[in-house]
């Protein structure tokens, strides 16, 4: 049976696993964190946190007396019943997800015996869990209970999706574990969604492809925007304004990135393929997410001639705002693309250090947004970082060469470049330049 009183335990302390783990703590709840990275683990118990994800510091230290650290296997199951298995699902090559991580934390769950619950938050293929607990029951493993309960934490704002969700979702094979589960959650007012195994795995893979497709969706509406001169934020506005639409995930850019969308729309379109099925939908989500970044090369491209020798600056290289997940970012594919033409590109993120990164191999990273426009011929908005909507754009007109600023999340403000010197090019907004001053 499951012990109600002993503390949860965590097995993975990445990004999920952590914010997870300080919001159980901030519940009441005692944690214990496990985690293969001895580094990982010294660093959190000096209190230091390994990734940026705003008040998450704040949040472990104030429940420090509730969490523990380890990478002693037995240690965690010794004192924990209730495991939530938050370990690294990446794409394996062929565009499912790799579940070796899961199985083999799973593996050595299983082989140190005891009846145990595993509440699965990595994000697994449908079927995943019929699988894995038929793999351990073929074993001959018994006593070990399995519960769907998928993230829905929206990096940046982790924390406030955890304690204030819009639903959880719990699907269990037995009713009696998802009480056990639906119970850690008590304090949190949410809609909780019963429902089984296989269908909170579906729920989790269909709400991020959803929203993937409306915002490649809303990038095609921006393309077709800048053909006939329509402007696609008031598009967005007026079409977010029908309940039935809403206005979140209508902003245009250059593209989505990150730990989630891009592997879950290729894991479900892989899944709905390997079930027989043609995922039509996803396979053009995919393709518009993709192309976007070319749009941007194009641009600069078309505004000031070939890019050979030419000194491209970006700005911001996250794949969002307050985070530092460069997984999957706009900024690796965009700077990849200008250096194969020949540019030369400097870069500045608030979060990034200075110096040499090889995930941009052959961009100069630095420390001050106005360093990297220093001598540029074009810059580029990639992150909508807030400290670039306060950029001194008179400066900035004094180190630069160039005029051009493409804005790759129409986050700027025109009129205050305008002001400044510069044209503006957003994302289904076309060219905007400075309105012509009026004959005195």
């Amino acid at each position: 049976m499951v012990d109600a009183e002993a503390p949860v335990g965590v097995v993975g302390v990445g990004y999920v696993g952590l914010v997870t783990a300080a919001c159980l703590a901030h519940l009441g709840h005692r944690v214990v964190c496990l985690d293969v990275d001895a580094a990982k683990i010294e660093a959190l118990r000096k209190g230091v946190v390994p990734i940026y994800e705003p008040g998450l510091e704040k949040l472990i230290d104030d429940n420090a007396g509730r969490i523990k650290f380890t990478t002693d296997l037995d240690e965690l199951l010794n004192a924990c019943t209730v495991l939530f298995v938050a370990v690294d699902t990446p794409p394996s090559p062929s565009g499912d997800a790799d579940l070796s991580r899961v199985q083999a934390a799973i593996g050595a769950i299983a082989e140190h015996g005891g009846e145990r619950l595993l509440v699965m938050k990595s994000t697994v293929p449908v079927g995943s869990g019929e699988r894995l607990t038929a793999d351990l029951a073929a074993t001959g493993v018994e006593g070990i209970g399995y519960v769907s309960n998928p993230e829905f934490l929206r990096e940046g704002a982790a924390i406030q999706d955890f304690l204030e969700p819009d639903r959880i979702v719990i699907g269990a094979f037995d009713a009696a574990d998802g009480d056990a589960v639906e119970e850690l959650y008590r304090g949190i007012d949410a809609t909780i969604v019963r429902t089984t195994v296989a269908t909170a795995e579906m729920i989790k893979y269909a709400s991020n492809a959803f929203l993937a497709t409306k915002i490649s969706f809303i990038n095609e509406i921006a393309n077709v925007c800048e053909q006939v001169g329509a402007d696609v934020r008031e598009v967005a506005l007026g079409m977010g304004l029908d309940h039935r639409i809403g206005p979140h995930f209508l902003q245009a850019g250059i593209g989505y990135g990150g730990s989630c969308f891009p592997k879950d729309v290729q894991a479900l379109k892989q899944l709905a393929g390997n079930s027989g099925y043609h995922f039509q939908l996803l396979s053009a989500v995919l393709e518009v997410n993709h192309l976007q970044k070319r749009r941007v090369v194009a641009k600069l491209k078309q505004r000031i001639g070939r890019l050979r020798g030419k000194r491209v600056a970006l700005l911001g290289l996250t794949f969002k705002p307050n985070t530092d997940d460069l997984r999957e970012a706009s900024s690796i594919v965009l700077a990849a693309r200008l250096r194969g033409e020949g540019a030369v590109v400097t870069a500045y993120d608030p979060v990034i250090p200075a110096g040499a990164h090889d995930q941009f191999p052959g961009v100069t990273i630095v420390d001050d947004p106005l360093t990297a426009l220093e001598g540029a011929d074009a810059a580029v908005l990639v992150t909508e970082w807030s400290e670039f909507a306060r950029l001194d754009w008179a400066a900035v007109s004094v180190v630069m060469r160039g005029r051009l600023i493409v804005d790759g999340r129409n986050f700027l403000d025109p009129e205050a470049l305008f002001e400044a010197g510069f044209d503006y090019d957003g994302v289904g907004v076309g060219e905007v330049r400075a309105p012509a001053s009026e004959p005195s």
